[in-house]
């Protein structure tokens, strides 16, 4: 039987089975510590159905550790109806080019932050990363962990900046409309993808998420891209995500000069391909 190389593999599986297996990583730390007030079962399972969290101004708590669901990591897109994604010329090949280079020019494979909102699309079929978030009155926070990162959003009125620093996450600003958390971003820089496929976007890029939690265990963010440069119109994708429940994050570190050795594009090079 032929032994399956890193080499054999498509791009999106060889990047998932490099950042799986090089970083330390495993789900579940405090494996057995049961998430204090979680609503449950009476076999003593959290009750994923139960009514929706809220905070003392009766806002949804949007507070947990959670993954995605479906396999977006892979493909954003992938429930889009033809025309519903509409990319500038120069767009559609450097997809193209992402796709067929092994992920030569993936930052994530480099080690360099994933941005969003390809960070919050690993799940249990794809990526084992989860993300937490917590809430505040004047801020909410997404921590994530793989590559130990974070997102802050900011609820305490201010507007985005107008002089920005091209960042891996942007500038993100978040309101409440209803029970819909509405947060938008600026000032991404043009370095990371939109997910595993290559999607990319300028740093004139805007996203907007429209994030719903559904009841205790189940949430939805809406993402709208906005981002002329790359596309034609804006698009829009909806995303489920699942409570982690009784877990924890651990941290997950990418050691660059380490695993970059390791990579696809390093070995096919050492072997002249």
């Amino acid at each position: 039987m032929k032994k399956l190389m890193i080499q054999d593999l498509t791009p999106a599986a060889a990047t998932i089975v490099l950042l799986v297996t090089l970083g330390v990583s495993a789900d579940a730390q405090w494996l057995n510590y049961k998430t204090p007030g979680a609503p449950r079962t009476p076999d003593g399972k959290v009750n994923l159905a139960a009514p929706v969290p809220r905070t003392p101004d009766g806002k949804p708590d949007l507070s947990g550790t959670r993954e995605s669901e479906g396999g977006y990591f892979g493909n954003l897109a992938k429930d889009l109806k033809p025309g519903e994604l509409a990319m500038q010329p120069w767009a559609e090949t450097q997809v193209a080019e992402n796709q067929r280079n092994l992920h030569k020019n993936d930052p994530m494979v480099a080690c360099l932050p994933p941005g969003v909102p390809r960070i919050n699309l690993g799940g249990n079929r794809t990526m084992p990363h989860p993300f937490k978030i917590v809430q505040t009155p004047s801020l909410t926070l997404m921590l994530y962990e793989i590559f130990v990162d974070y997102r802050q959003i900011h609820t305490d009125g201010r507007p985005l900046p107008p002089d920005r620093h091209p960042a891996w996450f942007g500038y993100s600003i978040g309101r409440w409309e209803s029970d819909t958390f509405i947060v938008q971003t600026v000032g991404i820089n043009d370095r990371t993808w939109l997910d595993d496929s290559g999607y990319p976007h300028s740093d004139q890029l805007v996203i907007t998420e429209r994030i719903r939690r559904q009841d205790f265990g189940h949430m939805t963010i809406e993402f709208t891209f906005d981002d002329p440069k790359m596309y034609t119109k804006p698009w829009t994708v909806t995303v489920p995500f699942e409570l982690m429940p009784d877990t924890e994050l651990l941290e997950y570190v990418c050691e660059n000069e380490k695993d970059l050795e390791h990579m696809p594009f390093k070995q096919n090079a050492s072997q002249g391909k």
